[in-house]
């Protein structure tokens, strides 16, 4: 039985990564090299480390990182504004919480930029629990804040169900013992998943008590 849903946010539920991509893309281009969505979109659901060492190697030796993350936050932030939820998401999230199920939320971003959303899209009162990468160790693909998030949910694995958009973050709900539907955007659609449930192109494809009920037929 299906007591709690753990979802987790940047891609799934506002489609932060698509737009995070095109900075990136744009202004590894200024600094003459080409980011590709495939490297991009395997960075996803984890720390931005790996991605920037990317683009390390692909620019040319005027490159500083300190520079770049100025350039990427200062476009985003004249862009962020045009962000919206994804499609059915307030359906899922309103259908959860009126049948009683406990909500979290596990993210490898900050507390500040997630409840910076949740409270500009008046969802943070739906959740019980908020874990991110301030709260552990390890982020995606470790296991960590899913693990933390459940424990906090007061439910065993097998009651929760997750809702996802990347490979890491896939392989850290896996990795806990979780069942995940994977719900892809625009730059992770291309992607190969392995060991989920099933995937949706949104949550307007099939409504939340359907996707239990497939759950546990």
């Amino acid at each position: 039985m299906i007591k709690a849903v753990i979802f987790d946010f940047d891609g799934l539920i506002i489609d932060t990564e698509s737009l995070w991509f095109e900075v990136f893309r744009d202004i590894t281009l200024e600094y003459g090299g080409e980011l590709t969505l495939t490297d991009y979109s395997s960075t996803i659901g984890t720390t931005s480390e790996s991605l920037y060492q990317h683009i390390e190697k692909i620019t040319n030796e005027k490159y500083n990182q300190d520079e770049f993350e100025m350039k990427t936050n200062e476009r985003y932030d004249l862009k962020k504004g045009e962000l919206i939820l994804r499609e059915g998401v307030l359906d899922y999230i309103e259908t959860a919480s009126n049948n009683g199920l406990k909500m979290a939320l596990a993210t490898s971003s900050s507390r500040k930029w997630v409840e910076g959303f949740l409270t500009k899209f008046k969802l943070i009162q739906y959740f019980d629990v908020i874990r991110t990468k301030d709260d552990v160790k390890k982020v995606k693909p470790d296991p960590e804040l899913y693990l933390q998030a459940t424990k906090a949910l007061g439910v065993d694995s097998s009651e929760v169900i997750v809702f996802e958009d990347s490979k890491n973050g896939l392989t850290a709900a896996l990795a806990a013992g979780l069942a995940c539907v994977m719900v892809p955007n625009a730059v992770t659609r291309h992607l190969e998943f392995e060991g989920h449930a099933f995937t949706l192109n949104s949550m307007s494809d099939m409504s939340f008590d359907q996707v239990i009920e497939r759950l546990t037929v």
